[in-house]
């Protein structure tokens, strides 16, 4: 991603708010256990460092966690995807390590829950790799915009391709200069980052709300403001 120039600081989420919101939204991961990878389809609850989901009853994966009395060593793969169709729509892998534990059986009568253990974490995008321990993440949550995400960016992509010109205009114009496909491309409580897609690569760039929003209609009054700068020539902050 673009950063900021001098000694000015984006304000972006942290690396455990951002593996806090990947976990809370995800639908499906990868097991590491005994030499073998397990997928699943399950969402995860997320509690600080402990994470629960639900396996197959009679899955290999439930069976090796039944078996391990002091808990199965696994480790977690996340992939983060974008939900707008861009190039390159990975935005991050999420490696979580530790130990897991069959935690009831399910209502259904066909599953189990199973609890994770987290030990430590890495959280690896195109701007860098963050680590952070258990502690780190039963201290941060989510971003409050991450359960809105995908369908707040694909609505925007979609019928508000005005919109997103408009924003253009708070752009460095040196980086439109070879007229870049712009699409949304990730949104939390302190901004929005846009895509701009040439044919020979790519950049990312934050444009940065004055105050952080709160909820999702507190973010609307956020994105009124950008288009208003954009519009009016007003400054804005971008990374």
């Amino acid at each position: 991603m673009s950063q900021p120039t001098g000694d000015t600081e984006v304000p972006e989420p942290t690396t455990a708010e951002r593996i806090q919101s990947l976990l809370s939204t995800t639908s499906s991961l990868v097991v590491r256990a005994l030499g073998e990878h397990h997928d699943l389809d399950t969402p995860v609850s997320v509690h600080g460092s402990h994470l629960r989901m639900r396996a197959p009853l009679d899955a290999p994966l439930t069976v090796a966690a039944a078996h391990a009395t002091d808990g199965l060593p696994v480790v977690l793969d996340v992939t983060d995807v974008s939900p707008v169709a861009v190039r390159d729509r990975v935005r991050g892998r999420l490696t979580l390590a530790g130990r897991l534990r069959l935690a009831h059986l399910a209502d259904d009568g066909l599953s189990v829950h199973l609890r994770v253990d987290v030990a430590h974490a890495v959280l690896a995008t195109p701007y860098g790799t963050g680590a952070v321990t258990a502690a780190d993440l039963s201290l941060a949550g989510p971003d409050p915009m991450a359960r809105h995400e995908a369908a707040m960016l694909t609505h925007f992509a979609d019928d508000h391709a005005d919109a997103i010109e408009v924003l253009t205009r708070l752009l460095d114009p040196v980086l439109l200069a070879r007229n870049p496909d712009v699409r949304p491309l990730a949104l939390d409580r302190h901004g929005l980052v846009l895509r701009l897609d040439h044919p020979d690569g790519h950049r990312d760039v934050r444009l940065v709300f004055p105050e952080p929003a709160c909820d999702t209609e507190d973010f609307g009054h956020r994105m009124h403001d950008l288009l208003a700068a954009a519009q009016y020539g007003l400054p804005a902050h971008r990374g």
